[in-house]
């Protein structure tokens, strides 16, 4: 898979250097992955949701933060569109971010 939005990442880090660890596992992750559909995805997250609208939400360190990504599995393409704790989630509408 490939991210487009990788700058979403450093700048939540650069902001929040506590996160810093565990989106760069997801990263790289992601980057080895070559998935097809959401079984691949739980195959190496287990706790993703499937939102709607192409969008998945991944817990990230011990489910205190959200990472909420489009998936287009046809191009392999992850755009990251939301990352921000558990609270900071429940305020937005991921179908529409």
């Amino acid at each position: 898979m490939r991210i487009v939005t990788f700058s979403r990442i450093k700048e939540y880090t650069e902001a929040n250097p506590s996160t810093k660890t565990a989106l760069e596992e997801w990263y790289y992750k992601i980057r080895k992955a070559e998935w097809e559909s959401l079984i691949d995805i739980k195959n190496t997250f287990t706790s993703v949701d499937y939102v709607g609208n192409s969008r998945f939400v991944f817990n990230i360190k011990g489910n205190y933060y959200s990472l909420v990504a489009i998936i287009i599995f046809a191009s392999q393409k992850v755009y990251i569109r939301f990352i921000g704790t558990h609270s900071e989630y429940d305020k937005i509408d991921c179908k529409t971010i």
